[in-house]
């Protein structure tokens, strides 16, 4: 399947991509003015590497954004452990940040390339990876017909397609399946993940379960948690945690509706995207809130009625100190954040109806009553009410839900025996 043509539809996306590379250095400019870039690293992006490729077998491991990144983290790790040198890629700032502090000494970051022919080429020839790890479903079309011309061995790891993913790519079959067949392994995170590589085409899929629920919590800075639970005051609490636009306003409605009831109620919210702050605190503000923000280095005072946790890798620190979090991208039609971290360390969960990227999950924390769905501000402020005003409802969502999450784990060691015959190869190939 390897060797065959792509179909006209990719070809024309080869086309059209290798075009457009050529807008490039504007498109990449653009998104240095919006912060999306790091300007001393763009080069990266049209494949050109920072740093020079380690002697030995490299494992190249790909996750778009913080959360692939973070799932991904333990396999590196162990990977790490046994010898192979790791290439790690991202396509964000922030998870370039979160890989900068938590990835192990040796491994190397790099920003993913664009997805054109020429660059990828370039970051292909100077990486020769003998194996490559792509997290989730980052399916681009250039990239993986390449490794496939290459005859380099392709694994999707904790691999989801959503039923809308799928859908839309079912209206192109013969594409779908052109670039499917390309995938030496699926390890999807569910049944219903595989059976939906499987009707488009890929030709080996296996479940291994989703390795979030093996990711250890968070850390947390223990001196900066003492500041900020000294800040706090041991006062009752919501954390809105990784809120997307349009999500900030129903927890400050929200917020208004608990402390007419709770006295010395507070508000942490933490949107997904920090360099969005300003405007949420702006949004706070507006609402005749007094606001602080954690990016100016301000702390919660007893006049404090939102904090707005406007900065990178400190969810860890909340999540130690709310009783309740409401998680974003749920409210609005994103897909839902990650509830497995709250999960772990004791935090009771609320959530909208958009959860998609981890429904089975939100699907079984609900179902063992370890998290609510709520549909509005006003569902966000009756939850939290019931939760904090409630130790033995409080107590029993806690514990559910750390249940649940236990009893899902071991997707790590499912996925390393699933690929410890390409590390075997790989091993005897370079002797």
């Amino acid at each position: 399947m390897k060797g065959r043509a792509l179909p006209l539809t990719l070809r024309l996306y080869r086309g059209a991509s290798s075009a457009a590379a050529l807008l490039a250095p504007a498109w990449l400019s653009y998104r240095v003015r919006k912060g999306k870039e790091d300007p001393s690293r763009l080069a990266e992006r049209r494949g050109r590497a920072s740093v020079e490729r380690p002697d030995g077998p490299l494992v190249w491991v790909h996750g778009a954004s913080v959360g692939e990144v973070i799932s991904v983290l333990p396999l590196i790790e162990r990977l790490d452990a046994r010898g192979f040198r790791v290439l790690l890629t991202s396509g964000t700032l922030t998870s370039s940040r979160v890989a900068e502090r938590r990835a192990p000494p040796g491994v190397i970051h790099q920003f993913v390339p664009l997805d054109a022919r020429g660059f990828v080429a370039r970051f292909l020839d100077h990486w020769a990876p003998d194996l490559v790890l792509i997290a989730e479903s980052e399916l681009w079309p250039n990239l993986i017909a390449e490794l496939g011309r290459r005859g380099t061995a392709v694994v999707l790891v904790n691999a989801r397609l959503s039923e809308r993913s799928a859908k839309r790519w079912a209206r192109l079959p013969k594409s779908a399946r052109a670039l499917l067949s390309r995938i030496d392994l699926c390890l999807a995170q569910s049944e219903e993940d595989g059976s939906r590589f499987r009707d488009l085409g890929t030709p080996r899929v296996e479940v291994s379960g989703n390795l979030k629920f093996d990711v250890p919590p968070p850390a947390a800075d223990s001196g900066e948690l003492q500041t900020l639970a000294r800040a706090c005051a041991n006062r009752p609490m919501l954390l809105a945690a990784s809120t997307h636009e349009g999500e900030e306003e129903a927890v400050i409605e929200a917020h208004e509706m608990l402390a007419s009831k709770i006295p010395g109620f507070l508000t942490v919210i933490a949107p997904r995207h920090p360099d969005r702050g300003v405007d949420v605190a702006a949004l706070a503000q507006a609402a005749d809130l007094t606001t602080r923000q954690r990016s100016l280095g301000e702390l919660p005072d007893r006049e404090t009625d939102v904090y707005v946790a406007d900065t990178i890798g400190e969810l860890g620190l909340f999540y130690r100190l709310a009783p309740v979090v409401f998680m974003g991208g749920s409210l609005v039609e994103h897909g839902g954040q990650n509830p497995i971290e709250p999960a772990k360390l004791g935090v009771a969960v609320v959530h909208g109806p958009h959860v998609w990227n981890f429904g089975p999950v939100y699907e079984r924390l609900d179902s063992e009553e370890g998290a609510f769905e709520i549909g509005d501000a006003l569902g966000i402020a009756r939850a939290t009410y019931a939760l904090l005003r409630d130790q033995e409802l409080r107590s029993h969502t806690v514990d559910s839900a750390f249940a649940t999450v236990t009893a899902l784990g071991g997707a790590l060691d499912r996925t390393l025996a699933a690929i410890e015959p390409y590390l075997i190869q790989i091993r005897l190939q370079r002797r």
